[in-house]
């Protein structure tokens, strides 16, 4: 009798276990299920707010002296996790965070759960995922490949969240025989919490890479971004800390808001060869310098959206024709603004406050002058 109570125990306390294995599986199958798709921050509730920790994690660091006969920068880090009090050291190949020559890598100092230091140019791709370039030409967050053509002189919310917006300004122009307008991105507002950064092309005549051509706003007042020293700009605000920091001598930089977005910058014109090619016509006194930039976003919300931020959603489907020389992505008339300043569209998410919207709205007019 006693032998058979300890068969039956034993067997009792084996299905419990495999049923509460089993549970676990099942929970993480879930889990994965939610996860599909691209790493863009768009996951289930615990996956967001687990993804949201280790970005935030990414920069939590105190830099070190660099390793003995070497510009080999180290960083402590600071990140609680994975790489809580480590050192990372950048690789011979690329020393420092912010070599000055464009063409040479930089070291990415990374402490979240992936912990390591590589390397990375820094340095907009317009092949890679969250690119707006060209005529303006887009790869979405699901890596597919689009054109938005919009109009010359408006503007249009390229993505649209909970706390962020970021709207385009296009110039452009249209050859006699052509029934729509060629167009480039001249100028980006970023308006989140109650403040707004403004990226921008200044127009110029006759191109010159010695010089730069990009223009800087913050809440609608000029800023300048030194060449020297760090040759970067930082503001701390309420909630998150913002940095401009040129990534060449002129014409490139690097734009982080914390906790909501990283974007390289290069201001770039249309060159004569180009012009030639594509039969634009463009004036001989406008090089039509304009904006070449690739996003990466964080902690965006499931319902994300904007002509860009839509790509980002969990199961997003491109509507675009594929296979073809130029798949169009339409949506003019759903997210066309009225400023470059305005948050509001017909599909628009964000609502900015009130006090931001008259300050803004007052510099509206400045932009014939980039």
């Amino acid at each position: 009798m006693a032998g058979g109570m300890k068969f039956s125990f034993a067997a009792a306390l084996l299905i419990a276990l495999v049923a509460a294995e089993a549970a676990v599986i099942h929970a993480q199958g879930r889990g994965n299920n939610n996860n599909r798709g691209h790493n863009n921050g768009n996951r289930g509730n615990s996956g967001n707010r687990k993804k949201r920790v280790d970005e935030a994690a990414v920069t939590q660091y105190t830099m070190l002296t660099a390793v003995a006969g070497t510009k080999q920068e180290r960083a402590f880090c600071r990140a609680k996790g994975r790489c809580f009090y480590r050192t990372l050291t950048c690789p011979e190949e690329c020393p420092k965070r912010k070599p000055k020559n464009r063409k040479q890598k930089a070291c990415f100092i990374d402490c979240s759960s992936t912990c390591q230091a590589t390397c990375k140019r820094r340095v907009a791709n317009c092949n890679g995922y969250g690119s707006l370039c060209y005529d303006p030409r887009l790869v979405g967050g699901d890596g597919v490949m689009f054109y938005f053509h919009g109009s010359k002189g408006k503007d249009f919310a390229i993505l649209s969240d909970d706390n962020l917006q970021i709207n385009a300004h296009l110039i452009g122009t249209r050859p006699t025989g052509r029934t729509r307008d060629f167009t480039w991105v001249q100028a980006l507002a970023l308006m989140f919490d109650s403040h707004t950064l403004t990226v921008a092309a200044k127009t110029v005549p006759h191109w010159n890479t010695n010089l730069d051509a990009l223009l800087f706003r913050w809440d609608g007042e000029d800023l300048e971004v030194p060449r020297d020293g760090e040759a970067e700009w930082r503001m701390k605000t309420e909630e998150r800390e913002v940095v401009v920091e040129r990534t060449d001598e002129t014409n490139s930089v690097r734009v982080t808001v914390t906790g909501l977005l990283e974007m390289d910058v290069n201001v770039r014109p249309i060159g004569e060869e180009e012009n030639r090619v594509h039969s634009y016509r463009l004036p001989a006194n406008d090089s039509f310098a304009h904006l070449e930039t690739q996003f990466k976003f964080y902690g965006l919300t499931d319902s994300v959206d904007g002509i860009l931020g839509k790509t980002y959603r969990p199961g997003f489907v491109s509507p675009v024709k594929r296979g073809v020389a130029m798949p169009i992505m339409g949506g003019e008339d759903k997210y066309q603004t009225k400023s470059l300043y305005s948050p509001f569209c017909k599909l628009c998410r964000f609502n900015r406050r009130p006090s931001v919207q008259s300050a803004t709205t007052a510099m509206e007019p400045g932009l014939a002058q980039f």
